[in-house]
């Protein structure tokens, strides 16, 4: 078994993360996600890095320079590329309710010339064995997290602090756990500085 599911790791990955590394449209090409967290291991024991706060208190931000091939999560949105956005009702699994999204498929860009960039950091969004646990078996799904923290998704971008989180991920974390979500409370302040910068950008697929 690799070391990403060993007991003494810290941080692992689960399954809802996956989809990083596998299927039709994988954020990272390069390298697989046992290598991935290994390596995102060393680099947190070896520098010395810290955790960072997150918008929970089983929720915690690790940024570290980008060392895969990642281009960038977003794009700003422009009068030049806002009809290449596609939109569509989607659910991030079987199990949760699918909700509007809006994105720039990254092949359109790239067939209009648009150069996205790689990104220069990545932020990796973990979350408490505690959290895991209890969001599994609300989806009654394995509760088999051994690490201390576990990697729910990774946000590669140009800065190395937290960027809004989009409205409707904020959204559905306020429809309950049932629902795929985290259970957290909506706050008006931080929904409202959401929708400010998701005005402006677009993520990529």
């Amino acid at each position: 078994m690799s070391k990403v599911f060993v007991k003494n790791s810290f941080i692992n990955i689960i399954p809802f993360a996956y989809k990083l590394f596998e299927g039709e449209a994988p954020k990272f090409t390069d390298i697989n996600k046992e290598d991935f967290v290994d390596r995102v291991n060393e680099i947190y024991e070896n520098d010395n890095l810290e955790l960072v706060e997150g918008y929970a208190p089983f929720c915690k931000h690790l940024f570290i320079p980008n060392f895969t091939n990642a281009i960038s999560d977003t794009v700003e949105l422009t009068e030049e590329n806002m009809h290449l956005v596609r939109t569509d009702y989607k659910a991030r699994t079987e199990k949760e309710l699918p909700v509007l999204e809006r994105w720039f498929p990254r092949e359109l860009l790239e067939e209009n010339n648009y150069v996205i960039p790689k990104g220069e950091w990545l932020d990796i969004i973990l979350y408490s064995k505690e959290q895991i646990l209890i969001e599994s078996r609300a989806m009654n799904e394995p509760e088999d997290q051994e690490s201390e923290w576990g990697i729910v998704s990774v946000k590669v971008q140009q800065e190395n602090y937290e960027c809004p989180m989009q409205p409707i991920t904020m959204l559905r974390n306020s429809l309950g756990k049932e629902y795929g979500g985290s259970g957290v409370p909506l706050e008006e302040d931080k929904y409202q500085q959401s929708v400010e910068f998701w005005k402006k950008y677009v993520l990529v697929k």
